[in-house]
């Protein structure tokens, strides 16, 4: 039995699609039943908890061979993070509880950075679960080629896509979630010892411009790209509501600066399947 957690979401979902076609049993771990019904349908062991309850996790974990981890990303988060420490905690206190025969648990690219940033708060996972005793794989996505469903009104109202990505033509790793997930319960389902590391992109790095390009080929008219200016980020983010911009900045200074990458060997990090056209058809296509 594998527990998931995030089951409801893109990753998650894709996640447990492909443990339910290798013939796995999936415990799909949810805070709201009703919102998983599908999922029941689909054979899925529904069990409810909290991400930030460690007795309700714990619960959800125990008797299982295999738990993937997905944490939920708080986007303004308030300084030192207090929102993100109380769900690793639940987490590890889960974990340790029930001793589940290995863990998976979604990362990101730059985990390793030392520079403070939105980020920062899988850096605090991987240092909460690194000495666990059971195996614990850490799965580092690049950039989620989906964040482009903000581009596609402007895209197409305007031709004229905002990047905060800076400069314009810098590649950057960025995968589809849907291969996320697919390799995430390839993970689940190999045996290891010990803490280990996974980095992950898509076939091809992208830049801004390259994704103005794509929204041009899928449009089927002129699309281009425009930097954001630095100076401007924080009042822009404080009108949209954001109340701490800066996590926020120094994430994208850490993507557009280089310090936020990966940190293995070129030839070691796992490449998917799916092209960023893929993705950006499929996105146009829910917008209407």
């Amino acid at each position: 039995m594998y527990a998931i957690t995030g089951i409801t979401g893109k990753v998650g979902g894709a996640l447990a699609r492909t443990l339910l076609a290798a013939g796995q049993p999936v415990r799909a771990v949810v805070r709201d039943a009703a919102r998983a019904r599908s999922w029941a349908e689909r054979g899925c062991e529904l069990v409810t908890a909290d991400m930030d309850d460690a007795v309700s996790l714990s619960a959800a974990f125990e008797g299982t061979q295999g738990v993937f981890i997905l944490p939920p990303s708080e986007f303004d988060p308030a300084p030192g993070f207090p929102e993100a420490r109380v769900v690793i905690d639940a987490v590890r206190k889960a974990l340790q509880s029930a001793a589940p025969g290995k863990v998976v648990c979604l990362s990101t690219i730059g985990a390793q950075a030392t520079e403070l940033n939105l980020l920062t708060q899988r850096t605090l996972m991987e240092q909460a679960l690194r000495d666990l005793p059971m195996s614990v794989t850490f799965l580092r996505p690049g950039w989620f080629m989906e964040n482009a469903a903000w581009d596609v009104a402007p895209a197409r109202d305007t031709g004229i896509i905002p990047s905060f990505l800076q400069p314009l033509d810098k590649a950057v790793p960025m995968v589809a979630t849907a291969d996320v997930g697919r390799v995430a319960a390839q993970l689940l389902q190999q045996t290891w010892r010990g803490a280990r590391v996974i980095e992950l992109e898509g076939p091809q790095r992208v830049s801004p411009i390259d994704l103005a390009d794509t929204f041009a080929r899928v449009l089927g008219r002129p699309v281009r790209v425009e930097a954001v200016p630095r100076e401007t980020w924080s009042e822009l983010f404080q009108s949209q509501g954001m109340k701490q911009p800066m996590p926020r900045m120094r994430m994208l200074d850490g993507f557009n600066q280089g310090w936020i990458d990966f940190e293995g060997e070129e030839a070691d990090i796992i490449k998917g399947e799916v092209e960023l056209e893929t993705v950006v058809r499929d996105l146009v296509s829910q917008a209407g």
